[in-house]
Parts: structure tokens; sequence; C-alpha cells
């Protein structure tokens, strides 16, 4: 497939481009900074403004799939408005260049932890990391009403982190996965391996799923 993958040099974009360039995919690497992404056969490092739909339709015309793992830095104090944004553009940049497939990497805040709670809403939540996890959220909200898109929203589970690649993780949908009575967990490396498995097969089109080791 060729990919475009928007935020290429991130914690979760890096990883998931080593998982796509390992699978023989090739990938354009849209970042701020191209000079962070390593030389590679199959890569293609393109400098481009997230934020900016007409310009990142440009970047993103030719491929057949866009995998965002877009985030605007979790220090940012407005991140929950330029979530939206960024958001936004990228959706309206997908259906500009006539990229149908779509997946985002979005957060596990809105997964369910009893009915009707999610996991944002809990008392415990992390306050540093609840204006991104809402952005999330409304922007999970806002795909669901997308009918032109064949958009796939994935959620990780709870705690996510540099680890191995083991080739294993178990499949969620709307509730957060767990691990005995412990939040369930999952290596950056194996999220990748789940990310480039959805685009292979399209197990979960206009639709969100988890998962975890």
């Amino acid at each position: 497939m060729k990919i475009a993958l928007i935020g290429a040099s991130g914690f979760v974009g890096a990883a998931v481009l080593q998982e796509a360039l390992n699978r023989g995919h090739d990938v354009s690497g849209i970042v701020q900074h191209p000079e962070k992404l390593p030389a590679h056969a199959k890569l293609k490092a393109v400098k481009a403004d997230a934020y900016n739909a007409d310009a990142l339709a440009a970047a993103l015309e030719g491929h057949d799939a866009v995998v965002s793992a877009f985030n605007p830095g979790w220090d940012k104090a407005d991140i929950l408005p330029l979530f939206l944004k960024g958001s936004a553009a990228i959706v309206a940049a997908s259906k500009q260049a006539g990229v149908d497939r779509l997946l985002v990497v979005g957060g596990a805040g809105s997964l369910y932890v009893a009915p009707g709670l999610q996991l944002i809403d809990t008392p415990d939540f992390p306050a540093a990391y609840k204006n991104g996890a809402e952005g999330a959220r409304q922007h999970l909200n806002q795909l669901r009403e997308e009918q032109q898109l064949a958009w796939t929203f994935l959620s990780p589970p709870a705690l996510l982190k540099p680890g191995i690649r083991t080739d294993k993780y178990r499949v969620g949908g709307e509730q957060l996965l767990m691990d005995g009575e412990a939040p369930a967990s999952i290596s950056v490396e194996d999220l990748a391996v789940a990310i480039i498995d959805e685009l292979e097969n399209a197990k979960h089109v206009r639709a969100r799923f988890t998962v975890a080791n």
C-alpha cells in the first residue's frame, strides 16, 4: 500500500512507520520536521502543516490510506481546540485528496468503564491529559457522523508504553480492556502492529475498536 502517515516522527507515529516499512509498504511521512525521519528507500519525508487542509490535501494525493497519529502536543495549553482544528483539517484534506481510507489513532478516554460512564469522566482521570482526551472524544463523535470516508478510530488501552513487538494483542470494542482488576496495557510496537493489520484487513470500517496485550 501507499500510506500517508501524519505525525510520523512522534511516539506512536515512529512505531507505525517502522512497522509499515518492515512490511514493505510505501510511506509518506508527513511531519513538521522532515530531518527527524530516518532514511529509507520506501519512505518519503514530506513537510506539511496538519492544520492547513489545502496543503495537506496536496501531500495526501495518490495514497491508498491515511494514518493520523496527529497530536498538537500534551504541553499545549490550548490542546483541545488545536486537536479539533487539526483533526478537522485531516478529514477535509483526505476528502479533497480523494483518499477514502482514514485510520485515526485516538485515546483511551472515550472507552467505557461502566454503562454510560467513559474513562475520561471518572474522578481519577489525570488532569494533564483531560483536554487532549476530550478533543479525541469529540473527534470520535464527529467521525461517527461521517459518511464519505471509510474511517476507523483506534483507541489504545489505558497504558501505552515502549516495549517489544510480540505480534500478539487482543481486540475490544467500546469498553476499556482490563488485565484482571487493573487497566490493560500495550507496547507501542504492538499498537503499531494492530494499526497496520487494520489497514491491511479492514475489519473495523466506520467503527472504533481498542486493543491490548
